[in-house]
């Protein structure tokens, strides 16, 4: 989803929507999700990831939403873009990246450790976020993905791929997807027509636990931790008010 795009649903969602079955995640100020994406969260299933089984937070089965942002031209201020955007990753999962060597690896520890608090850390990535993202997704003859890891952040792909949309079919319906989905998908990730051998068809992304017939709320204190400070927070402000318009009333 083009940035501007991106930004305008978080304000859309708080009017249009109600959040009885699905939710919208993105982390924030005391909102941690180990994700530098949002996404729309199905509360009536379960799908709880290995990676954030030890946080109390949506586990219903998600649509993840990626933010394309506009890619200038000049190589230094491209340079600068993906070191914003790797000081992003690193404060925004509070942790150091791992794949790019010990020298990286080191480098986010310290920045860690310079920033123990949790307002220092969300001030950074939200300055980090701002400023790798200042680039005019329309403006640009090129656009990149920013909340990625960093073999993605380096793609620099022709701005029209994403110009329209063109409708394919998909399990007996019709969904829209990027015009150019053939020079993104070659430049993402080569030849993705050919499968790959046997051994390397494992996911990536191991779950914990599914279960697409009953909410994730059902297996609180199970499969996941019990933190108050989420829907126990909200539940005791929610009574606290209550109690006080109560009062006035009287």
């Amino acid at each position: 989803m083009p940035r501007p795009d991106y930004e305008r649903l978080r304000k859309l969602w708080k009017q249009e929507m109600d959040e009885h079955q699905y939710a919208l995640c993105r982390s924030g100020p005391g909102v941690f999700l180990r994700s530098m994406l949002t996404a729309i969260s199905d509360e009536e299933t379960t799908f709880i990831k290995e990676r954030q089984a030890d946080l109390d937070i949506h586990h219903g089965v998600r649509l993840e939403i990626l933010p394309l942002d506009g890619c200038p031209n000049n190589p230094v201020l491209r340079r600068l873009q993906i070191l914003c955007a790797l000081i992003f990753q690193v404060f925004n999962l509070q942790e150091a990246p791992t794949s790019k060597g010990k020298a990286l690896e080191w480098a986010g520890k310290a920045m860690l450790a310079l920033f123990p608090g949790q307002k220092a850390r969300y001030r950074i990535w939200r300055l980090m976020e701002k400023l790798m993202s200042r680039y005019s997704f329309d403006r640009c003859t090129k656009t990149t993905e920013l909340c990625s890891r960093y073999q993605y952040m380096v793609n620099e792909y022709p701005h029209w791929v994403f110009e329209k949309a063109v409708f394919k079919p998909f399990e007996g319906q019709k969904f829209p997807i990027p015009l150019g989905y053939d020079t993104y998908l070659t430049m993402a990730f080569g030849d993705y027509m050919e499968l790959p051998p046997e051994s390397a068809q494992i996911p990536k992304h191991d779950a914990v636990f599914v279960d697409l017939d009953h909410s994730y709320k059902n297996y609180r204190g199970v499969y996941f931790p019990v933190v108050y400070g989420s829907e126990e927070k909200k539940s005791v402000a929610k009574q606290k008010n209550e109690k006080k318009q109560e009062g006035k009333a009287e």
